[in-house]
């Protein structure tokens, strides 16, 4: 018979994860993104006891449509500020199937720099059909990065359509790629992801396609100065960039930099923190109340009886879920 490994104790999970282990770092996230009871028992004071050695990474969303170059660019990006005297953690969150679950995880191994090196710490997560294609314990796990030591975290999104106020909701800057060709996309572009984004990075300018992408740049900064500057101390820039060739990721750098020094001075670096953490508890509330119906066996008996009332007309929407309320003891409002 096989056994599973005994699990690290607090004190030893905290230890490795202060010492920057990344093997201790891993574990500590895979006891944070399971839903065994055992271990969420022991997640939860693990990151209480964590807690006041994070807050001090820079936190960077990364998205973008499929083929645009995300992790191309993060390998290259996240390999120059290494260079510079950086640690780099990336949580990658990939695609799962809504039929079977599954994910692909290959943004590691289209991370070929960065997956290697010792001063970096990548993550794949599968996003589990998670709404902003960010994986449900993605702030948990950035903490624990932090803790770990790492000063910058790049949270690459799915990008596939999704809302991305998931991703915009625990970063502090957020950086959205787009492909060269503008004239096209901006027919369909939605007005919500430019309005989220910090920066503006049009991708690909690289050989032939150098033009294109300066030509696309010119029209997303168009768009932008229609839409009007979003916060009164930042106006967000568009960028021409190759995360092929490496190509302006150093000026892309110095706009997050900016944007962070700007964001401080002007006294919103600190109010966006604290809205997000607050944001994010009743997120876990909800999250919470889900699971609650989910595991608990006379509702898990009781809700598809009430959906299949719902569905076939006999019973209202709000009458059904004032049913389930009542069911775990909330009081009508």
């Amino acid at each position: 018979m096989i056994h599973a490994p005994a699990l690290p104790s607090l004190d030893e999970l905290v230890d490795g994860v202060r010492a920057g282990r990344r093997a201790m770092l891993a574990r500590a996230i895979t006891l944070v993104e399971s839903r065994n009871p055992v271990h969420r028992a022991l997640a939860e004071p693990l990151l209480q006891a964590l807690l006041p050695f994070t807050g001090t990474a820079r936190r960077v969303g990364i998205t973008g449509v499929p083929g645009v170059g995300k992790s191309t660019t993060i390998d290259s990006l996240g390999s120059l500020l290494i260079g510079k005297g950086h640690r780099v953690a990336v949580l990658a969150v990939d695609p799962s199937s809504t039929r079977t679950g599954g994910s692909i995880l290959g943004d590691k191994t289209r991370m070929a720099r960065l997956s290697v090196d010792e001063h970096a710490f990548v993550r794949p997560s599968p996003s589990a059909g998670t709404l902003g294609g960010v994986a449900a314990r993605t702030r948990e796990t950035l903490l624990l990065c932090e803790a770990a030591g790492y000063d910058v975290v790049l949270v690459e999104t799915v990008g596939v359509g999704q809302s991305e106020t998931a991703v915009a909701d625990m970063t502090d800057t957020f950086l959205v790629l787009m492909l060269p060709g503008a004239g096209d996309e901006l027919q369909g572009l939605k007005k919500g992801i430019l309005e989220l984004a910090d920066i503006v990075a049009v991708n690909k300018a690289d050989g032939d396609g150098l033009n294109r992408a300066r030509a696309a740049a010119a029209e997303y900064r168009a768009a932008l100065q229609v839409l009007g500057v979003r916060e009164p101390h930042w106006s967000t820039p568009v960028l021409a960039c190759s995360g092929l060739t490496g190509e302006g990721l150093e000026a892309l750098w110095q706009q997050v930099e900016l944007h962070g020094e700007r964001s401080r001075q002007a006294g919103a670096f600190t109010a966006r923190r604290s809205a997000q953490q607050v944001r994010w508890m009743w997120t876990l509330l909800d999250e919470r109340i889900r699971e609650r119906i989910r595991t608990d066996v006379a509702l898990r008996d009781e809700v598809p009886a009430i959906s299949a009332e719902v569905a076939a007309g006999r019973l209202a929407p709000g009458s059904g879920a004032a049913r389930i309320a009542a069911r775990l003891g909330l009081e009508p409002t």
